[in-house]
């Protein structure tokens, strides 16, 4: 259910892909479904997120991101004294949440969230990433935590990088029609590390620009 765990460089949402796609079940097989744990059709309501509304920089109005209590999305430790660190850890987490609830909601070309809080590139990978899920007819339950994330923002102020793991050990992935749910294949390293790319908009909103991970490599 992960994103598509590479190593080499690929926008946001296919580098996500790996955690739903190879982590979650397909082992790397596009024609195999990924799902994630607890992404039952229908079986929970959505719940507004906690980190939008937790320290959400000020300036602009950011869309409000739901998922269902069924695929649980957790963040730890993504807290910083710096302001501006802060910023781009709040904005990381709310473009992440809102591409998983496009899968959730089969939306495939993602939706108001993602479009918010992606770049023009970001977003036509990530509408590539979701569409592994949609084009399959598969959604995402679960849980996957992300953590040890750390920020480098560049001397202009405006570029950025953020690294992160994921643990997919309890992520699905579920086949909204015949209800097949696969994971991560026996013996798969559950750990994802990712590097992102992000911009400053003139809004003051860190969008992702692109991704690369690497499966296995978190300490």
């Amino acid at each position: 259910m992960a994103r598509r765990a590479l190593s080499i460089t690929v926008t946001t949402l296919t580098a996500t892909a790996a955690l739903l796609l190879t982590g979650c079940g397909g082992g790397g097989d596009d024609s195999t479904p990924d799902d994630i744990k607890g992404a039952d059709s229908g079986a929970s309501s959505p719940s507004a997120s906690a980190s939008a509304t937790e320290s959400a920089p000020t300036g602009v109005t950011r869309p409000v991101v739901t998922l269902p209590d069924n695929f649980q999305l957790t963040f730890e430790n993504w807290t910083s004294s710096d302001p501006e660190k802060q910023a781009l850890l709040t904005d990381a987490k709310e473009q992440l949440r809102a591409g998983y609830a496009s899968i959730i909601a089969n939306k495939p070309d993602g939706n108001e969230a993602l479009a918010f809080y992606d770049t023009e590139s970001g977003l036509s990978q990530d509408r590539q990433w979701i569409k592994t899920y949609t084009g399959k007819n598969l959604t995402v339950f679960g849980k996957l935590p992300a953590f040890d994330p750390t920020v480098t923002i560049g001397a202009n102020k405006t570029s950025a990088s953020l690294s992160y793991c994921t643990d997919e050990s309890k992520a699905y992935s579920k086949n909204r029609k015949t209800g097949e749910v696969a994971g991560n294949p026996a013996g798969t390293n559950p750990e994802i590390f990712y590097i992102a790319s992000l911009a400053k908009n003139e809004q003051g909103v860190w969008q992702n620009v692109s991704l690369r991970s690497e499966r296995g490599a978190c300490s």
